[in-house]
This record gives C-alpha cells, sequence and structure tokens, in this order.
C-alpha cells in the first residue's frame, strides 16, 4: 500500500496553489456522485513535474473516473492522493480543471474534500488549507439521489415549521430546566448577598465552597437578612433516590435538602438558575429527582484533539443541567490520547497526525503541519486527573473509552513502532509483549471510514496484556484523583467483514478451539475483555454490537451469553428504516443494561437540518434540538408524529414497524439505565465547532433524561399524541429563548451555541417572519447591508418595495446571530 512522503518539517511558505471544489451532480447514478477540482498555480513560480496532492474526503473518491492526465489514488482512511501522469511542469496562473466520481452523494459543505497539502517532487509538504467550495444551488447538487424525497431547508418550509409556536406569557415559562417533578412559588422575593451567612453539614463542604462562588459574583449590597442552610436528610418525595433534593425558600432562610452530597448539588444547580442578577429569588418550593440514573454525554477527542479547558468548559454544562456521566471517547483509528507511562509510543506516536516518521497520517482535514494540527494532542496523566477531579467535584462519573478490536489503528501503528523499535535493539520477546497486529495477516477488508489496517489481531495472547495494562494504568489515575472508575468502555463497533480471516494467528486460534466462524473468535475476546475488567473491579461496557450475535436467518440479535446487569450495551445504531429500530428493547429485554444512544434523536454531530451550509453528517438523518426533546425512551416510536417520522431519505417507513418493533417488557423498562447524547468528532475541529454541535441540543437531552415522564406514549390518538408534544415542544423552546440561552451567553466564557435561522414567508407583499425558538430576537435590514444587532427588530410583517432585499437572522444577547436569510418579492 502507498503511503504519503516522510517529511519532519511542512514548508512555512505561502500556499502557491488554489484550489475550489464543486459537486455537479448527485443523481446522474444513485450511488456516486460527480464532483470538480479546480487547481490554479498563483504563485510566481514554475511547480516542476512530479508534484503530488493530499487531501482528506468522507466520500471514496473512484480511481477510475477521474479527467484524462491525471490519477487519484486512495492512501488509506480518508486519505487520498491526485497526481498528473505526464510529465508537464505547472507554470505560473496555470490553471486545472479535475473531474472524478466518488461513492455516494454531496449535498453539504462537510461533504466536501478538506486539508489539502502539495508535495513538490523534491521539496517539503505545504498546507494549502480546503477549499473554496461552489455554493449548492441546483436540485442535482441538493437531492441525495433519485430516491431523496427530503427537501433542502428552506425559508418557507422553516417558517411554516413554526407556524403553530408563539411567545408565552412569562408566567408560563418554566423557571427550572431540566423542568423539576414539582414546583410552587409565590408572588414574595428574598435576595442574597454576598456575604450571605452558609450553613452546613461537614459532608458538604465541597457543595458550601461552590455555593460561596455563585455568591461571590454577586453585585455588592445590603447585606439583607438571608441565609443559606445545606443540609442532607430525608426528601419529601416517596422512593427519593440519592440525586433529590428539595429546595425552600423563604423571606429569612434558603434550604436545600439532599438524599445526598449529590442531591445537594442538583439543588445548587436550581437555586442557581433561579437566582437574579441582583441576588433576588422567588419565594417557593422545588421538590425534585431524576427519572432516568444514567445521564451521559459522549464527546469524541480521538478525530480531533480537545484541550483540557474545552473538556472542563463541557462539564460545567453538563452539571448546570444535572448530566451526571461524560462518556470520554479517548481512542479510535485517527488518535490516542491518554497517556500511558508503560507504553510510551501510544501518545508519541499515536497522539500526533500529519506527514512524518512517528505519526499518524493527516485525516478529516488536519494538514501536514504535525504540532499545529488540530489531530495532535494528548492529556498527560496530571492533565486527565484534573479533569476527573474537576467532574468529581460537579458529581460526574468519567468513562472512558478505548476502542477495540475495530477503531484501533492508532494503538495498532504504536505497538508496531515499540515493535520495530525493540526488535532493531535485539530484545525480540519485550518487542511481541504489546504486539496488536499480526505481520502475516493478509485480511482483505475496509472500515466505514476506508481503513484497511484498523483492526486488533485478537488472537495474539499480547494483546490481553496490552488491555490488562492499560486498565491498571487507567485505575491508579483514578485512585490518584479520588474519583470512581466503574466502568469502562470498550468500544467494539463497527468490525469490517473479512478481519481476521487471513491471518495465520487467528485461523490457528480458530482451528484449536474449533471455531467455524469469526464471530466466535471475537465473542471469545469480548469474554476476555470482560473478565480484565473484573479483576480490576470495573465493570464492561461497549457499543451494542458487543451484546449482538449473528442468528441464522433472523438477522443481529441479543447474545445470551453476555447478559447480565454489569454488562452495559450502549445502542446507537438504530435509524428509522434501519431494521434495528428495536435493539435497545431487545437487549433490555434479553437482560442487558442499557444506554439509549439512538443516532435518530441523540448524535449530535449530526448536522441540525438539510442545508448545504449546516456542518456534520446526516447518515441517520438531520437532528433539530427538538429531535431531542420529543424523544420517547420508552418508545420511541411515540416521540416521532406520523407526519414527520421518516428514513433519512425522507420515505415513509412501512406502516407495520410497530407491530414488528419489540416493546420493552416491564423488567426491560428496568433495565434502561438512561440516555446519552454523542458527539463525535470528525467535525469538531475546535471549541466552537463542540459548542455548535452540542448546544441547546445538550440541553434538550437534559430535559428528556431528568424531568418526569410527559407520558406522550400513553396517547392512543396520533393526532393527539402529536398536539401534546408541540404544546410541550413550545414551552421548552420559549424556555429555551428566554431563560437559558442567555444563561449560556452570561457563562465566564459563553457558549457558541447554534442560532437557529428564521423562517420568512412572502404573502401580499410583505415578509412574515418567525423563529423556532420564540423570543429569540430577529433583526432585519430591506437595502441588502447584512443586519446586525443594532437592525430594526422585527417585531410584525415588513412590507417590501419592488426589487428590496429582505436580509433577517436570529440573535442572541451578545449580539452574535444565526445564518442570514434573504429573499426579494421575486424569490420563489
Amino acid at each position: 500500500m502507498s503511503t504519503p512522503p516522510s517529511s519532519m518539517d511542512v514548508a512555512p511558505a505561502a500556499a502557491p496553489v488554489a484550489i475550489s471544489w464543486e459537486c455537479l451532480t448527485n443523481t446522474a447514478r444513485d450511488d456516486r456522485f460527480r464532483s470538480r477540482l479546480e487547481l490554479a498555480n498563483v504563485s510566481a513560480r514554475t511547480i516542476a513535474p512530479g508534484w503530488t496532492l493530499y487531501f482528506n474526503t468522507c466520500r471514496k473518491a473512484l480511481a477510475a473516473s477521474v479527467s484524462p492526465g491525471f490519477a487519484i489514488e486512495h492512501i488509506n482512511g480518508d486519505l487520498f492522493r491526485l497526481s498528473m501522469t505526464g510529465g508537464e511542469p505547472w507554470l505560473p496562473q496555470q490553471r486545472y480543471r479535475v473531474e472524478y466520481d466518488s461513492l455516494h452523494w454531496a449535498i453539504s459543505v462537510t461533504d466536501a474534500p478538506l486539508g489539502f497539502y502539495l508535495v513538490p517532487q523534491d521539496g517539503a509538504p505545504i498546507d494549502l488549507g480546503d477549499p473554496e467550495i461552489a455554493p449548492f444551488v441546483r436540485e442535482e447538487q441538493r437531492r441525495r439521489a433519485g430516491f431523496d424525497r427530503l427537501p433542502t431547508e428552506d425559508a418557507a418550509r422553516r417558517h411554516l415549521r413554526n407556524a403553530g409556536l408563539r411567545e408565552l406569557p412569562e408566567a408560563e415559562i418554566g423557571r427550572i430546566t431540566p423542568q423539576p417533578r414539582f414546583t410552587r412559588f409565590g408572588g414574595g422575593r428574598c435576595r442574597l448577598a454576598p456575604g450571605a451567612p452558609v450553613v452546613h453539614a461537614p459532608q458538604l463542604a465541597d457543595e458550601a465552597a461552590l455555593l460561596s462562588a455563585m455568591l461571590a459574583a454577586l453585585p455588592d449590597g445590603p447585606p439583607g437578612d438571608t441565609g443559606v442552610e445545606l443540609q442532607l436528610g430525608q426528601v419529601a418525595l416517596e422512593g427519593a433516590c440519592q440525586e433529590a433534593y428539595e429546595l425552600e425558600i423563604t423571606a429569612r432562610r434558603v434550604r436545600v435538602r439532599g438524599q445526598s452530597a449529590h442531591g445537594v448539588f442538583n439543588g445548587l444547580q436550581s437555586l442557581a438558575q433561579l437566582l437574579e442578577a441582583d441576588g433576588g429569588l422567588p419565594l417557593g418550593l422545588v421538590l425534585d429527582e431524576p427519572r432516568f440514573a444514567y445521564r451521559g454525554m459522549m464527546l469524541d477527542v480521538a478525530r480531533h484533539f480537545a484541550p483540557v479547558p474545552t473538556v472542563l468548559r463541557l462539564l460545567d454544562c453538563m452539571a448546570a443541567y444535572k448530566l451526571n456521566r461524560f462518556h470520554f471517547h479517548l481512542t479510535d483509528d485517527e488518535g490516542w490520547r491518554l497517556e500511558i507511562a508503560a507504553l510510551p509510543e501510544l501518545t508519541e506516536i499515536g497522539s500526533r497526525r500529519g506527514v512524518g516518521p512517528d505519526c499518524l497520517p493527516p485525516s478529516f482535514g488536519s494538514g501536514a503541519a504535525v504540532e499545529t494540527s488540530a489531530g495532535t494532542g494528548y492529556y498527560s496523566a496530571e492533565d486527565f486527573v484534573t479533569i476527573l477531579r474537576h467532574a468529581k467535584a460537579r458529581h460526574i462519573d468519567v468513562i472512558p473509552e478505548f476502542n477495540m478490536p475495530g477503531h484501533a489503528r492508532a494503538a495498532v501503528v504504536a505497538m508496531r513502532a515499540r515493535h520495530d523499535r525493540l526488535l532493531a535493539a535485539g530484545d525480540p520477546e519485550g518487542a511481541r509483549a504489546y504486539l496488536l497486529s499480526d505481520p502475516d495477516d493478509r485480511s482483505d477488508y475496509e472500515s466505514v471510514q476506508l481503513w484497511h489496517d484498523n483492526v486488533i489481531c485478537i488472537a495474539l495472547p499480547s494483546v490481553d496484556r496490552f488491555i490488562d495494562t492499560v486498565v491498571g494504568e487507567v485505575c491508579a489515575l483514578y485512585r490518584a484523583a479520588g474519583a470512581p472508575l466503574r466502568v469502562i468502555h470498550t468500544g467494539g463497533d463497527e468490525v469490517p467483514a473479512g478481519a481476521w480471516l487471513a491471518s495465520p494467528v487467528c485461523r490457528a486460534r480458530m482451528a484449536m478451539e474449533g471455531w467455524t466462524g469469526a464471530a466466535q473468535l471475537h465473542g471469545d475476546f469480548v469474554a476476555r475483555c470482560r473478565a480484565i475488567l473484573a479483576r480490576h473491579g470495573v465493570e464492561f461496557a461497549g457499543w451494542e454490537e458487543t451484546a449482538l450475535v449473528h442468528v441464522e436467518g433472523e438477522g443481529m440479535r441479543p447474545n445470551p451469553r453476555f447478559a447480565g446487569s454489569d454488562f452495559h450495551a450502549y445502542v446507537w445504531n438504530n435509524a428509522w428504516g434501519s431494521g434495528q429500530e428495536d435493539c435497545a428493547y431487545r437487549l433490555a429485554n434479553a437482560g442487558y443494561c442499557v444506554v439509549l444512544s439512538n443516532a435518530a434523536n441523540l448524535y449530535f454531530d449530526l448536522a441540525y437540518a438539510k442545508h448545504p451550509e449546516e456542518p456534520g453528517y446526516y447518515w441517520a438523518g438531520f437532528v433539530e434540538t427538538r429531535h431531542a426533546f420529543a424523544f420517547c425512551p420508552l418508545d420511541a416510536l411515540a416521540g416521532a408524529e406520523s407526519d414527520d417520522i421518516g428514513d433519512p431519505m425522507g420515505r415513509p417507513l412501512d406502516p407495520g414497524l410497530r407491530a414488528a418493533m419489540q416493546p420493552l417488557d416491564k423488567l426491560g423498562q428496568g433495565r434502561i439505565a438512561g440516555l446519552q447524547g454523542q458527539l463525535w468528532g470528525e467535525n469538531a475541529r475546535d471549541a466552537a465547532r463542540i459548542d455548535y454541535l452540542a448546544l441547546p441540543r445538550l440541553i434538550a437531552l437534559a430535559e428528556r433524561a431528568w424531568s418526569p415522564d410527559p407520558g406522550w406514549q400513553r396517547i392512543p390518538d396520533a393526532r393527539v399524541r402529536g398536539a401534546a408534544i408541540e404544546t410541550d415542544w413550545n414551552e421548552f423552546a420559549n424556555r429555551l429563548a428566554r431563560r437559558e440561552l442567555p444563561r449560556l451567553d452570561r457563562a465566564p466564557t459563553p457558549y457558541g451555541y447554534r442560532l437557529p435561522p428564521p423562517g420568512v414567508a412572502l404573502q401580499d407583499g410583505a415578509a412574515h417572519a418567525n423563529v423556532a425558538l420564540p423570543g429569540l430576537a430577529l433583526h432585519y435590514t430591506v437595502d441588502g447591508s447584512e443586519p446586525v444587532a443594532a437592525s430594526r427588530r422585527y417585531a410584525a410583517p415588513v412590507a417590501l418595495a419592488p426589487g428590496a432585499l429582505f436580509r433577517i437572522a436570529s440573535f442572541d444577547t451578545r449580539g452574535r446571530r444565526s445564518r442570514i436569510v434573504s429573499l426579494t418579492l421575486d424569490t420563489p
């Protein structure tokens, strides 16, 4: 297999090549699309023959389809190479047009190639960055294939979808998010001052420190008579769990009582939401506890590294909305992010991406330069302990994930480098001690992310030693942090077909055991992992694939071998139309502890809407904030209104789907541990993108995981059920716009959440506008200029003169705006 050139240095010179890219059509064939690259030598120097151009793309380019005179080669993963087949020099200002086909389709900026770098014949790589992307304006550019029935989102469709929403009176909007079990507020008010006395039990010193910091941020003023008591004790809720709390606010006293310190902490989060800028509080009572014990958020830092401050900030946001599990996806094909002292190569090589001998290749547009790459970085032991302690102080359990046996290329490459180093040093036994690959393996496979060598050889005894060593060090880090480690997630998803079949080591193990297929080998690996974790006092978790087995004639079904409360199955691949919509329920009924991670509702790396400028993938559909809010955990079909549900292509589902889905039985309901949002990192290049993708969807996740069951699934009539969901969504949307998003704006480092673009419809010569979150400010212009926060605020339909260009956007309290919507009287 070809590899990119090796060079430790990337030339710092200005980019000599300008690149633009355009999708030409998606509809000529249903399984591929055609696109065009335009390459221009914008320097004053001739580029010598023999140059190559590397780039990343999530859509596999087809070598046989490229324009004459050029060649495209797949290197590995999402890395491709373009070269000229002739020997002509590339003259200054000379342009080339290169057309080629790729698999599937391209309908948004996320589908475009990115991370280009030029390798001259005899020079260092030169980063060129991302191309200029031509707009997706024609029908054949916006449809995924001939069978794509889902229209591109536009202003008119948004306006129609938002038509049922309205701004509510202040008294009808909840004061606390997630919505508590019980609240009662009167008309009185008290005030807390920075010096307010705080009385607390000795076990609540951490919570008292949090409260003191909250009070210290209040403006100076008269001290007042109101003090705060933090207590441990029985909460006035029948069968209250350990996270339950009472919050009582009277004229002279604020009392927070929790079943545990965690309960007191939860009560303080509600207190923080009620606390006004001047320290004012409404008099009242809150009784509250969560619906689900597990309320999680997953962050993938393997694809793009997230620095420690970014992680801590996400933990703060989680805590503010009472999420209590942080699933830390630390490893994948494209990166290993945690220092393991016994195996330094894991971070010396596995945490670095770029062009060079001791790193992984560029992925997801990370570029040739290693040190400045968004794909480079790792957490030292000290960093990790800092994260664990920060999470513990906020009562968040950190669940580390080390993905294997697939999605493991970073570890495989790092341990191969260790092997080669020790072998060269004359230590063959030490070289083999942690090897994760069979050097004689000729298995032919391709993963979903286009890797050909990303699977661990699970028949090697060194693999068990590797896992045991990593787990041992991780346990030591948790002990150093004083943080609980109850579960380690082992990944286990998307092992490509064909892995292990041509590995002599695997074939020998299978023959020795009398196994007839790779599935038995894989099942043995899962059992060994579970046993290793158990020896360290840690429970096993994995994606749904670890709990499933193929049954002839029935497809993938729960594997009875591993069912038990100590086996945590995270179920993700249940997109509508997948045939796996009820996978979570089947596993729960079969005895597994299940965490709902449904892609169609809880994958926050997916695009919010079908729009060319909306970042994110969309393989399981488009996930709006409303989709997370309207999710019914115990009856997923009930949360999708009859006119809204369809497969990711917008095609209606089989009417018999509900009858075919296995419902949860009574025991199965008790095995649904809770919900988790997933933020995969392929498109999360930086903190700003993490904010945009996570928020406000994270808040909707918290609402559904904590708040009492709204009972939608018990409404048999679909229309009545849809109306009930619409009413509840309207209140939540008001709460977001008028309470929670302004809170995010006031954070020490404000969050860059997504602002929904307005809906606009032209009626009788006037522009009528609305927004998905009623209460957000809309500002507009009619002279073609870009709207800013000082522009006129929309309050009523705007009459448009012929030729006037109406432009409008939604704004947050800091003056940040959404995507601008533009139209004229003749806009279709």
